[in-house]
């Protein structure tokens, strides 16, 4: 029988505040609970039946059936990035967190870059990616420099309005900046920021490109491919593993596209089909928006009940997040988070409970004992992959 994975992450759909949740200035954030206080007549039947609301120990937990196995995960590394999130995932635990720069990158960093790219630079400080093209954008367009700014995660993000200068000019910039940010400034992602549109109506198009640091250890895409075993990545992930351990690619724009490439993989897609669906933390969790962030979930709850209805045997489906990003929270930063866990597909996991876990690793560690690899690194099965046979 051949066996095939899909895991796909739900960006930044955390189902509440972490253990070590006020080391981070979180206490209190629960992503998934507040929108459902929000919206209490929120419609995610998909994820309700595979078992998101029986959850133990969150703030919507519900008793009842469910089709799959259910249970949430801590993230044992340092951080709450989106980098971070994603290798422990794949089985890659860091011991110290990626460096941040609250007060902006040294004048020795910028002078570099800018020596690299023949252009200036205008902001470099922690800043909304949206709120600081306003501000800064007819600069921008005036001068021809960069936009620079960080935020709470480890990144370099570079803004350029398409007229101003192209996206392929804003990509090598990237390319440059990822080839000197290296440790001890080896941020996690450089961040392509294209934008448009007039002055006072500027909006991010869909150029974003993301250029992450290569993994620092193993991680379950390499382990794959270097037994034989394809990895076909949907979305951001080859940009967050850097192409490491990744066969092939489908860069959708937005959770629609890259959830209809999904299903078309079901057809003919092998191995593993790691999924990243980034809307709920891009468009709707950093900007604070609980409707859309509720608009999100109901418009992706279709699409999982099309996949785990169109399963064969030997498949295995999981859903996970990498973080939270509470649309309801202060700031606009990530927040720290138990990150849900749900499986469908083999016989015997509906209504198992699989508690709470102390990594997210253990998603790696159960998808190579599915395929009868060995493991990698650290991580506990979900489940015992012979119970499924």
């Amino acid at each position: 029988m051949r066996r095939r994975v899909f895991l796909i992450v739900l960006d930044g759909v955390g189902v509440g505040a972490a253990p070590d949740a006020a080391d981070y200035g979180d206490a209190g954030s629960d992503t998934l609970g507040h929108v459902l206080a929000y919206r209490p007549d929120l419609r995610i039947p998909a994820l309700t039946r595979l078992g998101i609301r029986s959850i133990r120990g969150t703030s919507f937990h519900r008793p009842g059936a469910a089709a799959g196995l259910f249970g949430r995960c801590a993230e044992a590394s340092p951080g709450k990035d989106t980098t971070t999130g994603h290798w422990e995932i794949a089985g890659l635990i860091r011991g110290e967190p990626f460096p941040t720069y609250p007060a902006g990158f040294s004048d020795a960093i910028i002078r570099e870059f800018s020596a690299r790219t023949g252009r200036g630079v205008l902001g470099n400080r922690t800043a909304s990616g949206t709120r600081i093209i306003e501000e800064l954008g007819d600069e921008h367009r005036r001068t021809g420099s960069w936009i620079v700014y960080t935020s709470a995660d480890s990144v370099f993000q570079i803004a350029a309005h398409e007229e101003t200068i192209s996206p392929e000019e804003l990509y090598a910039a990237c390319r440059a900046a990822r080839s000197m940010l290296r440790p001890p400034h080896g941020v996690g992602r450089v961040i392509a920021r294209p934008f448009a549109g007039p002055p006072g109506g500027y909006y991010r198009t869909q150029g974003r490109r993301d250029f992450s640091l290569e993994p620092t250890g193993p991680t379950l895409p390499a382990a794959l491919t270097a037994a034989g075993i394809p990895v076909t990545g949907v979305g951001k992930i080859h940009d967050i593993f850097a192409g490491v351990g990744i066969t092939s690619s489908i860069r959708g724009h937005g959770n629609r596209e890259n959830l209809e490439a999904t299903l078309e993989l079901i057809e003919d897609g092998e191995g593993l089909v790691f999924v990243n669906l980034v809307d709920f933390d891009m468009l709707y969790g950093h900007r604070r928006d609980p409707e859309g962030f509720a608009a999100c979930l109901e418009e992706c709850d279709p699409y999982i009940a099309r996949i785990v209805a169109r399963l064969r045997p030997g498949d295995l489906m999981i859903l996970t997040a990498d973080h939270g990003c509470d649309p309801t929270y202060t700031g606009t930063d990530h927040t720290r988070e138990w990150v849900p866990v749900l499986a469908a597909g083999p016989a015997g996991l509906a209504g198992r409970d699989a508690g709470d876990r102390a990594s997210f690793a253990d998603i790696a560690r159960t998808i190579l004992d599915f395929f009868g690899l060995p493991p990698i690194g650290g991580g506990t099965p979900l489940f015992d992959a012979a119970d499924t046979d």
